[in-house]
């Protein structure tokens, strides 16, 4: 029988992202002849994995492509280097191109509300392979995956209201069902940001990966507290960012440390063996049923946050973006005691405003 494309562009030549069919691994960890899972990466790395305007429309495409080809297993959503999964949208672009236009960014946030949903409508299982900070909108597009696996030096979280916006491309709908309220407000309001630890424990991902090894030994993160023991209030402390002096002998003990991902590749191969050795359409059906928690959330809310994330990019988000692109090393937020002020006062968004909390004007004068 001859089989029919369902696929939107075959033939698609990814340039602004990867998108690679490796093979899937039976249990004793032989390739399976025919079958893969498809590796969709993010390919930034100078610019943390963020993510372009192109990168979104290829994001979309792979998702889709993967869904519909009978050959794959699951989707492995990851990215370049060792530095970053991703840190959201591309500031540069942000800056330079949509602040002050919020027509130009709703359009933008068409596109990324497709991409999501292009996630969590994929018929097959998406594991998202952390290598390395998930902040922003690549926190929002992680957890729009199914299953989470995370080298142990990679960092979780949201800046959306130091730098000019809301976490509104998914994370006010996801986060709580993940960790619960209060840890979400934690995250979400006060942008805090978490170790692979702490966002194990906070339920947040599934697996924690080794990747750093000295001397050909595996170690586990220095910079991260790995022992759980009780603080001064009888709270559990584990996760938690070292300080002081126990940070500079972390840091220390970095420095002699090589990046090795082997042990990240072999959990994210084996839990695709996983759901390679169960019923494809049942493992569907589930993993589907289980999404509906987050879709019913983003269904809710997507549309009408897109037309307020357009529109804050004539105010906080002009001001925030192009604070952190035009910046000074160091010194890439507004002003926030100065914005207030002036705000109280009842000084209108206008560019005089913005002029007077940015760190780049800081000097001009």
């Amino acid at each position: 029988m001859q089989l029919k494309s369902h696929t939107l562009v075959p033939d698609r030549d990814f340039r602004e992202i990867g998108y690679e069919l490796r093979p899937v691994l039976d249990p004793s960890g032989v390739p399976v002849d025919g079958l893969f899972n498809a590796w969709i990466t993010l390919d930034n790395p100078a610019q943390y994995n963020s993510y372009t305007t192109d990168a979104v429309k290829e994001l979309i495409l792979a998702f889709r492509q993967a869904s519909m080809d009978r050959r794959v297993v699951a989707a492995v959503f990851t990215a370049t280097g060792d530095r970053a999964f991703c840190t959201g949208g591309n500031t540069k672009e942000y800056a330079e191109y949509y602040a002050g236009n919020p027509q130009e960014y709703k359009q933008y946030m068409r596109l990324f509300n497709d991409m999501i949903d292009s996630i969590l409508r994929c018929d097959k299982p998406v594991v998202n392979r952390v290598n390395g900070m998930r902040v922003a909108g690549g926190q929002e597009i992680g957890m729009a995956c199914d299953f989470t696996i995370a080298a142990d030096t990679a960092v979780f979280g949201q800046a959306g209201p130091k730098h000019g916006s809301a976490p509104d491309g998914g994370s006010t709908d996801f986060l709580p069902l993940y960790v619960g309220f209060s840890r979400a407000m934690v995250s979400g309001v006060l942008c805090e940001m978490w170790s692979a630890h702490k966002a194990l424990f906070y339920g947040l991902v599934n697996e924690v990966v080794p990747v750093l090894k000295v001397d050909d030994q595996w170690i586990a993160n220095p910079l991260v507290v790995t022992d759980r023991f009780l603080g001064p209030f009888g709270e559990i402390v584990y996760g938690d960012f070292r300080t002081g002096d126990d940070r500079n002998r972390a840091k220390e003990q970095m420095e002699g440390a090589e990046t090795d991902h082997a042990l990240l590749d072999e959990a994210v191969d084996g839990l695709c063996t996983k759901i390679l050795m169960l019923m494809p359409d049942c493992t569907s059906k589930t993993v589907n049923s289980l999404r509906k928690h987050k879709q019913r959330h983003w269904d809710l809310n997507a549309i009408t946050n897109r037309e307020w994330l357009g529109l804050n990019m004539m105010t906080e988000a002009k001001a925030g973006f192009r604070a952190f692109n035009e910046g000074p090393k160091g010194n890439r937020e507004v002003d926030f005691i100065k914005l207030r002020q002036m705000l109280a006062e009842g000084h209108p968004w206008d560019d005089e405003l913005i002029r007077a909390i940015s760190p780049q004007y800081a000097h001009a004068d």
